[in-house]
């Protein structure tokens, strides 16, 4: 006895059967589900929500370049303002309301404004590097001094040479603690004046004061410095 042949039609050269994972799919990718439709709004509507909480710790010039509605920028500001944990709750829903409204572009310029902030520019690193190059400059060698006060003459010369000196100091350990050092070949202390230095000379090139260099910023044991 011959079998039934089973009821179906061709996808792409592919047998369907009706009834069957593939069929049930297809026929909802082509009429759009209601449950479907409800999931993906609500998941995108999350996304926007999750974006706006986000940009409240945007740096204040990449948001303002970002151009979003004054209502959005006025609803966003009231959010940090309120500490209260339901307030502030609600408050964020609002703000993921008027987020739904944004153009898809605007939306895109507030993704890559956060994505600015975290992995920093290509000219914001490059000026970092050249801080720290000229900061191991100026403590190493008494040659740079000269050279950095020829190119940024407003510096404060006082303040630069302390600063160059108790870098250097706090560099070079005495007794026991250089001998241990040594030999555990640990990288020499790195104070305070190590770190104003990095940001007098970060500020004058160009870069916010409240840039941090990471680098050497910890002693040996993961605390800071406690010499400061």
């Amino acid at each position: 006895m011959s079998r039934k042949p089973k009821k179906g039609y061709f996808v792409r050269g592919q047998f369907v059967a009706e009834g069957s994972e593939m069929d049930i799919q297809l026929k909802a990718e082509l009429k759009g589900t209601p449950d479907a439709s409800r999931t993906d709004m609500k998941r995108e509507s999350d996304e926007l929500q999750d974006l706006g909480k986000d940009l409240l710790g945007l740096r204040a010039d990449l948001f303002n370049n970002v151009g979003l509605p004054d209502k959005l920028v006025d609803a966003m500001a009231e959010a940090k303002r309120i500490t209260n944990f339901e307030g502030k709750r609600r408050q964020m829903q609002y703000v993921g309301k008027l987020m739904r409204k944004l153009d898809p572009q605007l939306v895109d310029a507030a993704r890559q404004a956060l994505e600015v902030q975290r992995t920093g520019s290509a000219s914001d690193k490059l000026a970092l590097h050249l801080a720290e190059q000229w900061r191991d400059r100026l403590i190493a060698d008494d040659d740079a001094l000269p050279q950095w006060m020829a190119e940024q003459p407003g510096t404060d010369t006082q303040q630069l040479r302390a600063l160059i000196r108790q870098a250097r100091k706090d560099a070079q350990p005495a007794g026991k603690e250089a001998n241990v050092q040594v030999s555990q070949g640990l990288a020499p202390r790195k104070g305070r004046a190590y770190r104003e230095l990095f940001q007098l000379v970060r500020e004058h090139l160009g870069g916010g004061a409240g840039d941090a260099d990471n680098h050497g910023d910890l002693d040996n044991d993961g605390d800071e410095d406690g010499n400061d």
